[in-house]
């Protein structure tokens, strides 16, 4: 049996289980990046694919791989994979649901805390010499903390109920917003309250996205969902940088219609010096802070996913059904 992945090779080294069942299996590493012809040459034989969570699967490729039974990606996302070609196929394809949930949880309250404490513009501020004007500046305009705060979560899925446990601890009003909305018991023990878009939009101090990228979520937080938020209200996004028009955020920021936003992930990656958001002018970057799209690449997430996956290997070798299968089949 083959594994091809598509990926980093040191990862995929150091988290693979030692077991007799992955010692059966060859494993190969192409690197992102790689052409699909390189691809095909490593292990165009392979049964498994592994593919880092931004390498794209295209159709061709799968149509052109005779063997393989599995598709696997790395992490939570599988929207570069083409899920359909893989159906028409026969072959699964699945995800690592749920394993980078709490690590996400904690970076999307990170986030929250460093625009509500302003970390970027105190930082330079002590290392600049103005320690205590920045000090005397806060007492005077004031300083919010989280548990004062109306926190709206767009999405209750694995992630967005972490973070809800997380704001728990803070004393948060938390709100939440998902097409299907969660069961009373649910709602109880994450002391959430469902609310329509609207109504989170208009009634929330910080919004903090937890959703897939979709056709439906693609550029979602354009101008009209800015508009809709509260004025001065912070926007936190720890899902994915397609799920916003860059532009339109960036122009409420420098506007103030943002008070602020806090956001792992831009796009396209890798992030450029020139994105929008990224560019932004230097009187405005106390409103933005930014983190490299590490929310979810903790020890802890990576060797619950590579366990989850060679798991998942393992039952196909055995003509069983994977878990967490995500195209249909």
């Amino acid at each position: 049996m083959k594994l091809l992945v598509i990926g980093d090779p040191v990862r995929a080294a150091k988290y693979r289980p030692d077991n007799s069942f992955t010692r059966q299996v060859e494993m190969v590493v192409c690197s992102r990046g790689a052409s699909q012809e390189e691809i095909l040459q490593a292990g165009g034989d392979a049964e498994f694919l592994l593919a880092d969570a931004i390498s794209p699967v295209a159709g061709e490729l799968i149509r052109r791989m005779p063997n393989l039974k599995l598709i696997h990606s790395e992490g939570v996302a599988y929207h570069a994979i083409d899920t359909a070609a893989a159906r028409e196929r026969g072959i699964y394809v699945c995800n690592c649901k749920g394993v980078n949930a709490g690590a996400v949880a904690e970076q999307a309250v990170l986030l929250m805390l460093g625009l509500l404490r302003d970390v970027v513009s105190g930082d330079r501020a002590v290392r600049e010499g103005r320690q205590i004007q920045v000090k005397e500046q806060g007492m005077v305009e004031g300083i919010r903390e989280l548990g004062d705060c109306q926190v709206g979560i767009y999405g209750l899925g694995d992630i967005g109920k972490a973070t809800a446990r997380l704001l728990a601890a803070f004393g948060c009003r938390v709100l939440y917003y998902s097409h299907h909305r969660a069961e009373p018991a649910v709602e109880e023990a994450l002391g959430v309250q469902w609310a329509s878009q609207e109504e989170l939009l208009a009634r929330c101090d910080v919004v903090s996205l937890h959703v897939p990228v979709t056709e439906e979520t693609q550029g979602m937080v354009d101008e009209a969902f800015l508009a809709a938020m509260k004025p001065g209200a912070y926007l936190i996004n720890t899902a994915r940088g397609e799920l916003m028009d860059h532009e339109a955020v960036r122009r409420a920021l420098l506007s103030g219609r943002l008070a602020g936003a806090g956001l792992d992930t831009l796009y396209p990656e890798p992030v450029t010096a020139d994105n929008p958001l990224a560019s932004l002018p230097a009187d405005c970057l106390g409103r933005l802070v930014l983190s490299p799209h590490v929310g979810g690449i903790t020890v802890g997430t990576f060797t619950r996913a590579h366990r989850m996956v060679w798991e998942n290997l393992a039952r196909v070798a055995k003509g069983e059904r994977p878990e967490h299968v995500v195209n249909g089949l």
